[in-house]
């Protein structure tokens, strides 16, 4: 098959798995972060609204053994603080009720007041440890309003600062994080107000 006049040779990939064509002259280098795709294609959202596949349900408020695998920052008594697996910044922070809801209006009291005052420790952590310069906070609540897992509530905490926004996530939906999550968690937990330090058992 031959390639059509004016468009561009698809890439050959060699053994180190590089793609390879002619790029134009333009002085910008280029980032390939394919792992980004499972978000675009939806891979690992939920099949249906139900609680059995929420992959923010089954959390045991009382059981801290795979905070660092759930990438969970802090429990609170009716809600948690979790990192975005997949963050608009270094930082993105949720905050949500351990209880399957999705409408706001549908929180309880208690869960109201928490969620919020868990979203002002938040910010004050994330000042300490990362001083942005701002913040977006936000609920997209349903599928309609930009939710990716719409049937459990979520508030958004995302930090910003001065240029943190280019053509990666407008062009190529794709977001370039200095930081590990692994790495964010760990510190922002270790600076949560009340948090302990392990043991060294050795």
């Amino acid at each position: 098959m031959s390639t059509p006049q004016n468009s561009s040779p698809l890439p050959s990939i060699d053994q180190a798995g590089q793609g390879h064509w002619p790029l134009p002259d333009d002085g910008m280098g280029r980032l390939w972060v394919p792992h980004r795709m499972v978000y675009i294609k939806g891979e690992n959202k939920p099949a249906d609204t139900g609680e059995s596949t929420c992959p923010f349900c089954g959390l045991d408020p009382a059981d801290s053994t795979d905070d660092v695998d759930r990438l969970l920052v802090h429990r609170g008594r009716t809600c948690f603080v979790i990192l975005n697996l997949y963050p608009y910044n270094s930082g993105h922070l949720m905050v949500l009720p351990y209880r399957h809801v999705a409408a706001y209006i549908d929180l309880t009291a208690e869960e109201t007041a928490e969620l919020a005052d868990l979203t002002k420790t938040a910010i004050r952590t994330l000042t300490a440890v990362y001083g942005p310069q701002g913040f977006n906070l936000g609920i997209n609540q349903g599928d309609i309003a930009g939710a990716g897992i719409g049937a459990h509530l979520h508030q958004h905490i995302v930090p910003r600062w001065q240029g943190d926004a280019n053509f990666l996530p407008i062009v190529g939906h794709t977001k370039a994080l200095p930081e590990l999550l692994g790495d964010t968690r760990d510190r922002l937990a270790a600076a949560w107000p009340g948090a302990t330090t392990p043991k060294d058992e050795n």
